[in-house]
C-alpha cells in the first residue's frame, strides 16, 4: 500500500511539473494557437469553376489533374515546373505541411523538387526548377547523387540563400547546407509522402518526414530558425534533366501559430525582447505556487496514508477479539 501511494504522488507531482512547464519535445510548442491560412494552402481540386487558382501561379511543364495532384514534372528528360504563392506568407511563425509523391519506372531517376519560402516569386531557374542565387529559404529534395560520398540519397536539406551565393549542384548543396538527412525510401514509397516544416521566429526550425509508412513522423533536422525576407513568398518546383521522374504535390496546409498571450513581445522591427522583471517575478510566482500543490499533494497522500494505518489496526484488533 505504501508503494501505491508513493506512485500516486509521483504522478501527480509529474502531471504538475509538466502542467508548470516542464515539457517534453513530443510535447512541443504547447499552447500554441494553429489557425489554417487558406490564402497559402492547397487541396484537390485546385482550382476554381473558371479554371484558375485564385492564391496560387504555376508554369513551366506543370499540370494539373484536379481529382489526384499538381504534377510540377512528369517523367520525362529536361523538364521544369513551379507553383508560387500570388501573397506574401507575412506571419512571423507558421507550420507548412505538404502530402507529395515523388516516383518513376527507371532505376536511375532524377532530379528533384523544392519548396521555397524567399523573397522571389514566379520564377524557375537551374535549382529543382526554382532561381539560383535566390534569398531566404530553400528546402531541397534532392533524388540524384552527383558529389556526395557517405550519404545515402534522396537527400533532404535546407539552405538559406543571401541572394548572391549560388547553389553547389556539383556538390549537391554541401557548401552551404544549414542542416539535412537522408531519406532512403522516399522514392517509388507505396503510399504518399508527407513534410511538415515549423518555424518559430527567434526561436527554432524544425523539419519532419513522414513516407517510412503513414502516420509515423521522423525529424528531420531542428536548428535556430534562420532570418526570413520581410516579404517572403511560399512556392515548389521541380526538375528533370537526363534522367526523369514524376514530381506530384498532393496538397498543401498551413497555418499560422499564435503563442499564447503574455508569452513574448516584440519590436517593430520583428526582433524578440523580454520585459525581464515580469519574466522574473512570473517565474518566481510560478515556482511558489507549485511548491505549495506539491505540498498539498503530499500532505493530502500523508493524511490519507495515515488513516489507512489506523483502520488497519483497528480492524486486525476487531477480528481478533480485542474490541
Amino acid at each position: 500500500m505504501k508503494a501505491q501511494v508513493l506512485l500516486a504522488v509521483f504522478t501527480l507531482f509529474r502531471s504538475f511539473a509538466l502542467a508548470n512547464g516542464a515539457s517534453t519535445e513530443e510535447d512541443f510548442p504547447q499552447g500554441v494557437k494553429r489557425v489554417p491560412l487558406r490564402t497559402h494552402s492547397l487541396v484537390s481540386p485546385y482550382l476554381d469553376d473558371s479554371l484558375h487558382s485564385r492564391w496560387f501561379d504555376y508554369g513551366g511543364d506543370a499540370v494539373i489533374r484536379t481529382d489526384k495532384y499538381i504534377r510540377l514534372t512528369s517523367d520525362r528528360p529536361s523538364q521544369t515546373g513551379y507553383l508560387s504563392s500570388r501573397l506574401p506568407l507575412t506571419t512571423p511563425n507558421f507550420e507548412i505541411e505538404f502530402e507529395f509523391k515523388i516516383s518513376g519506372k527507371g532505376n536511375l531517376y532524377g532530379d528533384g523538387m523544392a519548396m521555397w519560402i524567399t523573397k522571389e516569386r514566379d520564377r524557375m531557374g537551374p535549382v529543382f526548377g526554382g532561381p539560383d542565387h535566390f534569398e531566404g529559404l530553400g528546402i531541397f529534395i534532392d533524388t540524384y547523387k552527383n558529389n556526395r560520398p557517405g550519404v545515402t540519397f534522396p537527400y533532404v536539406m535546407a539552405m538559406v540563400g543571401d541572394g548572391k551565393t549560388r547553389y553547389s549542384k556539383e556538390d549537391d548543396g554541401k557548401p552551404n547546407e544549414l542542416a539535412g538527412c537522408s531519406a532512403r525510401g522516399l522514392h517509388n514509397s507505396q503510399h504518399a509522402t508527407k513534410a511538415r516544416l515549423i518555424y518559430l521566429k527567434d526561436s527554432f526550425m524544425k523539419l519532419e518526414l513522414e513516407y517510412k509508412e503513414p502516420n509515423k513522423w521522423t525529424t528531420c533536422f531542428k536548428v535556430a530558425a534562420p532570418p526570413l525576407p520581410s516579404v517572403p513568398y511560399l512556392g515548389f518546383s521541380a526538375e528533370t534533366g537526363e534522367l526523369s521522374e514524376n514530381h506530384d504535390l498532393i496538397s498543401v496546409d498551413v497555418s499560422t501559430l499564435f503563442l499564447p498571450s503574455g508569452q513574448e513581445r516584440t519590436t517593430g522591427t520583428g526582433s524578440r525582447t523580454y520585459d525581464k522583471k515580469a519574466r522574473k517575478e512570473k517565474k518566481g510566482g510560478s515556482w511558489f505556487w507549485f511548491l505549495v500543490k506539491v505540498g498539498l499533494i503530499c500532505g493530502a497522500a500523508y493524511v490519507g496514508y495515515s488513516r489507512y494505518i489506523i483502520y488497519a489496526k483497528r480492524k486486525q484488533r476487531s477480528s481478533q477479539g480485542l474490541f
